[in-house]
């Protein structure tokens, strides 16, 4: 009887993934306390997998929440090569936008180069979604601005003024997305974030 033989690897893919926790958000900002985007990445993935279920159970869609779920939790992990650049920089013009664009692409592929061979093409889905999912990618990214939102909620509850311009302008570029999903997990969900923990039981 043949065995099967198996190539071994000694794969950082992981080990990289773990240094999320030390790249920290919002650097320009005056912080309450620290958020990194290992942190922030969870969040993005529970909110994410949520509005992708509020679609199929309210509007009748068929998305993959699993797969949303997913997106989000490693949406940001590019940060890990080239920190986390303050959104005034990334976006301050289309040159700037597009050039950012393509360091994460390069860091991306960079990641996915640490993968062993048997891996690489189910990661490259997560991190390269295909066209079919472009709503998909659109929820994830919803759920990107509802946890900087939220985060606003929660220094605003801290006491510091520091994130009320980020608040208001992060909530404004949500409602510009117009999606129904997002409607109904900030009217179910939203308000329950300026709560204290004996309010919240």
């Amino acid at each position: 009887m043949e065995q099967t033989e198996y190539k071994e690897y000694d794969s950082s893919f992981f080990a990289m993934m773990s240094r999320m926790k030390y790249i920290n958000r919002w650097a320009l900002m005056r912080n309450s306390y620290p958020e990194n985007i290992s942190e922030h990445s969870l969040e993005v993935a529970m909110i994410a997998h949520a509005l992708a279920l509020i679609s199929n159970c309210k509007f009748g869609n068929h998305l993959n929440a699993e797969k949303a779920a997913m997106i989000g939790m490693y949406h940001d992990c590019t940060e890990i090569i080239t920190g986390d650049m303050p959104t005034p920089i990334k976006y301050y013009n289309h040159d700037t936008k597009e050039a950012y664009k393509n360091v994460e692409k390069q860091a991306a592929n960079e990641l996915l180069s640490m993968l062993p061979d048997y891996l690489l093409a189910e990661y490259e889905k997560i991190f390269f979604p295909s066209e079919e999912e472009a709503y998909l990618v659109r929820l994830v990214k919803a759920a990107d601005r509802i946890s900087a939102y939220i985060k606003c909620i929660e220094e605003e509850k801290a006491g510091n003024r520091e994130f009320s311009s980020a608040k208001a302008t992060i909530y404004e570029k949500i409602t510009q997305m117009d999606l129904p999903e997002v409607r109904v997990f900030l009217r179910d969900f939203a308000e329950s974030y300026k709560k204290t923990l004996d309010e919240l039981k």
